[in-house]
C-alpha cells in the first residue's frame, strides 16, 4: 500500500521588514505633527471639559462660630455654619453652589446682629481646605479669630473646589440659559432650510440652464466668504434698524432678533451651500435624461426622479455644513441678535461679561454636542456616496430654453442683488459722515486710530496673522497629509493621525478659543509664554481650519500614483527629495488653494480669537466687533470693507500668481 501523505514543512520564523531611514523620518515627522494636534487641540479641549465639571461650593460644616455676651465673654458654645443655616434657613442649597469668586456673608446667620453691638464673635476653619475673608484678607488657618461686630460684618465665606455636575444642573435649571439651546437649534434649522433652498436653485440655474453672465453670478455668490460674519449684521442695521433706510418693509417687526440673524446667516452661509450643491449638480450623466425623455417623462417628474436623487448627497452635506456654521457663529448674533440669546453669545457673556469661566465651559460643551452630531452624520452620509459617472457616461449639457433661461436669470439677479446690496450698504455707510443726518461723503470713518478697536494697527496685525497662517499652516497641513497618505505600513499611527486631523471641523471656534484660555493661560504650562502673543493666534487659526485644508491636500495626493515612491526607491533617492522635487510641484494647485483658504479665513475669523487677543495683537475682525459694541457702527462697517477688499485683492494676486506659476510647473498636464 502506497503512503500518499504529503510531508508538511514546519513554519518558518516571522520575518519583519527593517525600517529604512526614510520610513523612520516619515514616521517621526508624522508623530511630531500629531503631537502638534494633540497639544493644540486635544489637551485644550480636555482642559475645557475638566473646567466644566469644576464646581465651587461653600461647605458650611467647615466653619465654626462662637458668640459672646454683651460683656465680651464666650461661654464655650460652638456652632457650625451648617447648624446655623439649618436654624435660620439663610441660604438655600442652590446658593451654596457658586463660582470660583463666590462669597457668602455670615451676618445672616445671626438675626439679632448689629454692627454697633458690643457682642464679640469668633470664627475658624475646621479643615485646611476651608477659607474665609475678613475684608480683603484671606484666612486659611484653623485657629480662632476674634472679631468685634463692626469687623465681623465684613466676613465672607469662600467656596472650595470640587468635581461634579453642579454647573450643568445650574445651567439647565436657568430658563434664560436653557432657552438658548432652543433658540440656537431653531435659528440653525430655519437658516439651513432657507439657505439650502436658495442655493440649490441658484446652482441649478448656473449648471442646468443656458442663461447669460454665469461667471458674474458665480463671482457674486462667492463674495460673502471674503467678509466676517458681523458685516451682514451691520448692513441689516442700516437697512432695517431704528433709523433704517427701508425699515417699513418689516411692517413694524424688529430686525434685532431672529429675523436679522436668519437673514444674515443666509448671506454668509450661501456660498458654502452653493459650492457643495453646484459640485453635485455639475456631475450628471446625460443618458439618464435621455432615457427619461424617451419614456415621455415630464420635466417636473424628471426633476424629482433624476436630478434630486443625483444631488441628494450634495444637498445633505450642504445642509449639515450650513447648520454647523449657523449654530456655532458668534459674530452675527452678537451684532444683531438683540435680546435673543443663542449658545455662542452665551459663552461670550459668561466669560467676558460675568467672568464665569466654569459656566462658559458648560455652554461650550452643550454647543459642541450638536456640532459634533452634525459633523458625524455628514461624514456618515458622505461615506455612502457612490460614483455617479462611469467610463461610459456622457456629460450632461443643458439645452436652450428662452422662457426658463429668463426665469433663472431673474432669480439669480435677485440673489445677486441681495448679496451685492448688503455689501454696497456697508460701503455706503463707511463713506458718509453721520447717518441719517449728514449724508455727505467723507473718509472720517477710516480714521481708525481715533476709534475703539486698536486702530490701523489691528488691520496690520490681521494681515500679519493671515500671512503667517497661510505660510505655516500650508506647510504643516500639506506635509502632514503627505505623511499620512504616502507612508508605508504604520496603519494604526496613520489612522490616529487622520482622526486628529478630522477633529477640528467638529469644534466651534468659540469653544476652541475658550479651551485655549484654560490650557495656555496656566502658569504651570511650559507653553504659557505664547499666551497673549501672535503665536497663539496663528496656532489657533491653523488648528481651527486644519480639516478642510487637510482634506484638500489628501484629495490632491490621492491623484498621484504610488509608483512615484517605488521609482524613487529603486533609484535610491530619498523621500524628502521626491517630496520637494516631484510631489510639491505636481500638487502646487492644491498648495496654493490651501494657502489662500487659510489667508482669507484668518482675515475674517472672529469666534476663534475673540478670547485670545491682547492689546498688542488686536485684529481687524475683532476691531469690527469692538467698534460696534462702542456704537461706532460706521467705522465698524469701514473696517469690515477693508477686510473685504484685502481678501479680494489676495484672491486676485493668488489667481495671477497661480497662472504664472502653474504655467511653468503644470506644463506636463497639457502634453
Amino acid at each position: 500500500m502506497t503512503d500518499t501523505t504529503q510531508s508538511v514543512m514546519p513554519a518558518g520564523p516571522l520575518v519583519k521588514g527593517k525600517l529604512s531611514r526614510d520610513d523612520i523620518i516619515m514616521r517621526g515627522s508624522m508623530i511630531i505633527i500629531a503631537l502638534y494636534l494633540v497639544v493644540s487641540l486635544v489637551f485644550p479641549l480636555y482642559a475645557m471639559l475638566s473646567k466644566s465639571f469644576s464646581t465651587y461650593r461653600v461647605e458650611l460644616s467647615q466653619f465654626e462660630f462662637q458668640v459672646s455676651d454683651e460683656a465680651g465673654t464666650f461661654d464655650g458654645s460652638i456652632l457650625t455654619g451648617a447648624d446655623l443655616n439649618a436654624r435660620t434657613a439663610t441660604f438655600a442649597e442652590a446658593d451654596l453652589s457658586t463660582g470660583a469668586d463666590g462669597r457668602l456673608p455670615v451676618t445672616g446667620f445671626f438675626p439679632d446682629f448689629s454692627f454697633r453691638s458690643p457682642v464679640m464673635y469668633q470664627i475658624r476653619n475646621t479643615s485646611s481646605t476651608g477659607r474665609f475673608l475678613i475684608g480683603s484678607n484671606l484666612q486659611t488657618g484653623t485657629e480662632w479669630v476674634t472679631l468685634d461686630s463692626n469687623t465681623f460684618r465684613r466676613v465672607q465665606l469662600r467656596p472650595v473646589k470640587a468635581q461634579g455636575l453642579d454647573n450643568f444642573v445650574s445651567y439647565f435649571s436657568t430658563p434664560a440659559l436653557f432657552n438658548s439651546i432652543k433658540n440656537s437649534l431653531w435659528i440653525a434649522v430655519l437658516s439651513t432650510v432657507v439657505t439650502v433652498s436658495l442655493a440649490f436653485w441658484f446652482a441649478y440655474a448656473l449648471n442646468r440652464s443656458c442663461m447669460k453672465y454665469k461667471g458674474v453670478f458665480r463671482l457674486i455668490a462667492m463674495a460673502p466668504i471674503l467678509v466676517p460674519s458681523l458685516l451682514p449684521g451691520i448692513a441689516l442695521v442700516y437697512l432695517f434698524g431704528n433709523q433704517g433706510m427701508i425699515k417699513e418693509l418689516l411692517f413694524g417687526a424688529s430686525i434685532y432678533g431672529p429675523i436679522g440673524i436668519v437673514i444674515g446667516s443666509v448671506f454668509f452661509t450661501f456660498p458654502h451651500a452653493f459650492i457643495i450643491i453646484s459640485t453635485a449638480l455639475a456631475i450628471s450623466d446625460a443618458r439618464l435624461y435621455e432615457a427619461a425623455a424617451s419614456l415621455r417623462s415630464t420635466p417636473w417628474r424628471t426633476f424629482w426622479t433624476v436630478t434630486v436623487p443625483g444631488a441628494r448627497y450634495g444637498l445633505i452635506s450642504a445642509a449639515f455644513v450650513v447648520f454647523n456654521l449657523v449654530i456655532t457663529d458668534f459674530g452675527l448674533p452678537k451684532v444683531i441678535g438683540g435680546q435673543f440669546n443663542v449658545l455662542a453669545v452665551d459663552i461670550y457673556k459668561q466669560v467676558i461679561g460675568q467672568q464665569n469661566f466654569e459656566m462658559g465651559a458648560v455652554v461650550s460643551v452643550v454647543l459642541v454636542i450638536p456640532a459634533i452630531l452634525a459633523f458625524a452624520i455628514d461624514r456618515m452620509v458622505q461615506s455612502k456616496q457612490v460614483a455617479l459617472l462611469s467610463a461610459r457616461s456622457v456629460p450632461y449639457e443643458p439645452l436652450p430654453n428662452k422662457k426658463m433661461d429668463r426665469i433663472f436669470f431673474a432669480y439669480c439677479t435677485l440673489i445677486g442683488l441681495f448679496i451685492a446690496g448688503l455689501l454696497a450698504v456697508c460701503q455706503f455707510a463707511a463713506l458718509i459722515k453721520f447717518w441719517p443726518y449728514d449724508l455727505s461723503f467723507s473718509l472720517n470713518n477710516y480714521q481708525f486710530d481715533k476709534m475703539d478697536g486698536g486702530g490701523w494697527g489691528s488691520y496690520v496685525n490681521s494681515i500679519k496673522l493671515a500671512l503667517m497662517t497661510a505660510v505655516a499652516g500650508t506647510a504643516v497641513v500639506f506635509f502632514g497629509a503627505y505623511l499620512v497618505e504616502k507612508s508605508k505600513g504604520f496603519r494604526t499611527g496613520r489612522a490616529i493621525f487622520q482622526m486628529f486631523a478630522m477633529l477640528p471641523m467638529a469644534i466651534p471656534g468659540m469653544v476652541l478659543g475658550l479651551a485655549y484660555i484654560f490650557f495656555f493661560n496656566n502658569p504651570a504650562n511650559p507653553l504659557n509664554a505664547i499666551y497673549g502673543t501672535m503665536a497663539i493666534l496663528v496656532v489657533c487659526t491653523v488648528t481651527h481650519f486644519y480639516t478642510v485644508s487637510h482634506l484638500t491636500a489628501v484629495t490632491a495626493l490621492k491623484q498621484m500614483d504610488r509608483e512615484f515612491e517605488s521609482v524613487a526607491a529603486s533609484l535610491k533617492q530619498p523621500t524628502m527629495k521626491l517630496f520637494a522635487r516631484v510631489t510639491v510641484p505636481v500638487c502646487l494647485p492644491a498648495v496654493l488653494d490651501i494657502s489662500i483658504y487659510l489667508f482669507v479665513n484668518a482675515m475674517t475669523t472672529v469666534s476663534a480669537v475673540v478670547f485670545l487677543y491682547s492689546p498688542k495683537t488686536t485684529l481687524a475682525s475683532i476691531a469690527v466687533l469692538n467698534m460696534d459694541d462702542a456704537g461706532d457702527i460706521a467705522p465698524a462697517a469701514a473696517m469690515g470693507m477693508m477686510i473685504f477688499y484685502t481678501n479680494a485683492l489676495a484672491r486676485i494676486i493668488h489667481l495671477l500668481a497661480s497662472r504664472g506659476i502653474l504655467r511653468r510647473t503644470q506644463a506636463w498636464r497639457s502634453r
